[in-house]
Parts: structure tokens; sequence; C-alpha cells
């Protein structure tokens, strides 16, 4: 019976996924940046409801345009990390070049707004950086994940500094976050949705589909001030604070 619920969640994820292939490639065309992002936010938590995930928000999401622009950060478990960021609130990730040419995938990351990146070459970095400042001085929301790859969620691997370098020349706050996944029944860490090392997207997606039903947790810290910062020790900083907000404590951000 755990199989064939699995197979009907998967179809059901398939044809939802299709859905919003179509409608950024009928709609979104004419649409403003709240609504495009408005669809996101929708898209992204009926996906966590088809794949058998409930959304736990702790602490405030990056707030909407009147809030003004901020970068966010998180620790890196899975392809859904993306999924349930959006569906706390939409922002606009940075995320490797090859994603692009994904099929569907590619469609589904670049409609919600995905800024890519050349992690092979590093002057891409700078290009990037430039692009999240621009993106960033205009009032986006923007997310990176610093450890620059997935763990498997029991360690936090080392922060990377350079793109923190945006928020520091745009003025804008960082916002730390933390992601968990959890058995709903248990409350224990679940690691069915980890895509690490020899992991393909379609094993981890059907670990994720065959596990009993999962909670997915984020919990937002409070946003900080760029001016004076130093980014590498900032990075650093952050990379506590992440840890913190990972094993419930830190501090949540507040409305």
């Amino acid at each position: 019976m755990r199989f064939f619920r699995a197979l009907g969640k998967l179809l059901h994820a398939i044809a939802h996924a299709l859905r919003g292939w179509w409608i950024i490639r009928t709609r979104f065309e004419m649409l403003d940046d709240a609504h495009r992002a408005a669809h996101v936010e929708r898209w992204a938590r009926r996906m966590l409801e088809v794949l058998g995930i409930e959304l736990v928000v702790q602490g405030t999401p990056p707030q909407g345009p009147a809030g003004g622009p901020v970068l966010l950060i998180s620790n890196h478990i899975s392809w859904l990390d993306i999924v349930t960021l959006h569906a706390a609130r939409h922002v606009r990730f940075v995320s490797k070049a090859a994603v692009r040419h994904w099929p569907l995938i590619g469609t589904l990351s670049t409609g919600s707004g995905t800024l890519y990146i050349e992690r092979e070459k590093r002057r891409d970095a700078m290009r990037v950086v430039h692009h999240m400042t621009e993106a960033l001085r205009n009032g986006d929301r923007i997310a990176v994940f610093p450890e620059g790859t997935t763990s498997d969620g029991r360690v936090l691997l080392p922060f990377h500094a350079n793109l923190l370098q945006a928020a520091i020349s745009a003025k804008v706050p960082v916002q730390p976050a933390a992601l968990r996944f959890v058995d709903k029944a248990t409350g224990q860490p679940s690691y069915a949705p980890r895509y690490v090392d020899d992991d393909t997207l379609l094993s981890s997606l059907w670990r994720t589909l065959s596990a009993p039903p999962l909670q997915a947790i984020v919990r937002f810290g409070a946003p900080q001030d760029p001016h004076g910062r130093d980014r590498r020790h900032w990075a650093q900083s952050l990379h506590a604070d992440v840890l913190a907000l990972r094993e419930g404590g830190g501090v949540l951000s507040k409305e």
C-alpha cells in the first residue's frame, strides 16, 4: 500500500509541476512582480501538500515589498528546501547554472526569478554579486545557501562569504533561517529528503514520497544590519546563528 500511495503522490506532483510550468509559460509575462510572487507561494504550498508535508513556520519570514529588500541565508539539505522557503515567502534564489537547463524544473526555476551562477568559474561569483546587488537595491528579496552545496542535515558545512558582499554593497539586512525535516508523528529528524553524495533527484523524491507524513520546519532569525560588516567574519557569525536556529534556539524574528 505504501508503494501505491507514493506512486499516487508522485503522479499528482508531476501534474502540479506541469500546471506551474503552464502558468509560467502562458501568464507570467502579463503579471507584475507581486502577482508572480503570490502565484509562486501558492504553488509551493500546494506542492508541499501534494507531497504530504506540513509546513511549520517559526519567526517572521521576510516581509513583503513594504518591508524592503533582504538577503536570506539558510542551511541546505535538499531540492525540497527551495519549495519550502517559497511556501513560507517568495524569494529569488541563487542557483547553479545547470538548473536552468533541467527539463521542467528549469522553467519553474527561471519563472520564480532565480539568478544563476557558474560555480566552476570563480569570476562568475563577481558577476552574480553585481546582479544581486542591483536586485537588492531595487527592493528584491534574495536567498542563498552559503554552504554552497547540500549536507546530510546532521552537520552544517562552512559558509562561503562571497555572496554576502551583495548585502554589504546594497546596504540591506541579512536574515538567517534554518530548515529541518521531521517525522510528523514523532518529531524526530527525517533524512528522507536528503540530496547529497550519490543521491539522485529521483531517489530523494521517492524516499520523501514513501516516508511517513513529514513536517518542514523553517525558523526565521532576526535580520542583521550590514553596516560595518566584514563579510568573512559575518559569514562565521551567521554560521553560528543558523546552527542555533536549526537546534531550536537563536533569536527569532518578530513582527
